[in-house]
């Protein structure tokens, strides 16, 4: 705040400061001295363009437009702005219909939280981080698509990664993902859709509230991951009690508590001896229809014989065509067992292990980034917890792994080393910053080749001593940075 008088002997006290602090915008005269003062927003006015811009956000003031939301509730906008900064409130604004001329526009399927971004971007051309909050990210989300703001979708994707791996609790990723195929058309190319499935699919289904977890995005999640190359971690059993108990709770609350007491958990039937007779569930056929449009994509060959025939069957809420294929399937095939759980396991040994790591390098992201510190002038190496081998005699300080008698190693000078003495010169040409390195090892023939940069080699034909198992394992020294994560298929 700034205060200014005509007389420089001008003597105020304090409750005339108090008076002049509140008479914004007005001049008065006291003891025959003119006296005024003017906000600090206004003498910044000119100095910033985004803070200048941030005035007119929703200001009734400076607005020729009232924007009506799907909530009713009213918003403010200046037409010309908005026409300029989106093609599709150009459109709207300049298409000669009843839109041109009437100060009044209304969209029932847009929510005033997303528009009040909506607003907010488009005067200044960003958001401020702590506008979005999981109570108005999908609302954004969704404003954005439907005004055609890419760089604020980017935006919004961004924010929620950074949320995801700062708080990776189940309710933000599923309490999204529900919200989100409740209001959007769902594409493929969604980046947002499939960021929240592979969020959700590595959290245990046994661990998401019942109400966390709408049934339509339940089904979504299943069948992105219904046999497919997908990291996911809750078995197949699990997978259809919780799909029956929320079909369940659907259709009564007593329903969905017949259905909690009749399906334990897979652990509870693992150390039991016993499974407890099935009683009849009244509202059975109710179940099976809400149960419907997800069974197709549980794959009940995944479930073991004695569950199927002792829990599930006897409670009619499967057609029974599903469940006799299923035991045809199991006859026919020379596998009698295709594992409990769909797609690609995720596993906690994808990791830089902080036991066997030389003592200047450093790991983060829960062990899945190395890099050194303070370590210009000779290598460290570090190991991943996942163990393919229990080789010994490793030394994590010095020398580099590729000196070392126990160590294969490809360079990123793109060569090949073993032993400081078994060097193959120009496997690949060499690499830097930004690169992916993709091991293939075939521990049946016991032979080794890379992918670098999507293009693979072929086997070091030299590497004709290699253990039948091994450790993964990287020597860098500063600025080396290296992230370990399981391979996946495309």
């Amino acid at each position: 705040m700034m205060f200014h008088h005509m007389d420089d002997d001008f003597y105020h006290n304090g409750d005339d400061f108090i008076m002049y602090m509140m008479m914004i915008h007005h001049a008065f005269v006291k003891d025959g001295l003119l006296l005024y003062y003017v906000t600090q927003s206004e003498m910044a006015r000119g100095h910033s363009l985004e803070q200048d811009l941030r005035l007119l956000i929703n200001n009734q003031k400076y607005s020729d437009i009232e924007i009506l939301c799907e909530n009713e509730k009213k918003l403010y906008g200046c037409r010309a702005i908005l026409a300029a900064r989106s093609e599709v409130f150009d459109r709207l604004f300049y298409n000669g219909m009843k839109e041109t001329y009437e100060n009044q526009i209304s969209f029932p399927k847009i929510n005033s939280s997303g528009m009040e971004i909506i607003l907010e971007f488009t005067y200044t051309g960003s958001i401020k981080e702590e506008s979005l909050t999981e109570g108005n990210t999908i609302e954004a989300f969704h404003a954005a698509d439907y005004f055609q703001l890419s760089d604020l979708k980017d935006f919004i994707v961004k924010i929620v990664k950074n949320t995801l791996k700062k708080n990776c609790t189940e309710n933000y990723s599923t309490r999204l993902l529900s919200r989100l195929v409740e209001i959007m058309p769902l594409p493929e190319d969604n980046i947002l859709f499939n960021l929240l499935i592979d969020a959700v699919a590595i959290v245990p289904l046994n661990s998401i509230d019942f109400g966390q977890l709408s049934l339509k995005a339940l089904q979504c999640l299943l069948s992105c991951t219904h046999e497919k190359e997908k990291v996911f971690v809750t078995p197949e059993y699990e997978v259809f009690r919780y799909s029956a108990i929320l079909a369940a709770r659907q259709v009564s609350n007593n329903a969905h508590k017949t259905l909690m007491e009749r399906l334990p958990t897979l652990d509870q039937i693992e150390n039991s001896n016993k499974v407890d007779n099935i009683l009849f569930i009244a509202d059975y056929q109710e179940i099976e229809k809400k149960l419907e449009p997800l069974v197709k994509f549980i794959d009940f060959r995944r479930i073991k014989g004695r569950i199927l025939t002792d829990i599930i069957e006897p409670l009619k809420i499967i057609p029974s065509e599903i469940i006799l294929n299923v035991y045809r399937d199991v006859a026919r095939s020379n596998d009698s067992y295709l594992g409990n759980t769909r797609g690609i396991q995720l596993s906690n040994d994808y990791v830089w292990d902080k036991s066997a790591c030389g003592s200047k390098l450093i790991t983060e992201d829960d062990g899945k980034i190395v890099f050194a510190q303070n370590c210009r002038n000779t290598r460290q190496s570090v190991r991943a917890k996942i163990l393919l081998a229990n080789k010994e005699n490793f030394n994590y300080e010095t020398p580099s792994a590729g000196r070392q008698p126990t160590g294969w190693v490809l360079g990123s000078n793109g060569c090949c080393r073993h032993s400081a003495i078994n060097t193959i010169e120009n496997y690949c040409p060499s690499f830097g910053d930004g690169t992916k390195v993709t091991v293939h090892l075939d521990m049946n023939k016991t032979t080794c080749a890379f992918t670098v940069n999507d293009i693979k080699y072929p086997e070091v034909s030299e590497w004709n001593n290699l253990p039948s198992k091994l450790y993964p394992v990287v020597s860098l020294k500063d600025p080396g940075r290296f992230r370990i994560q399981p391979h996946q298929k495309n």
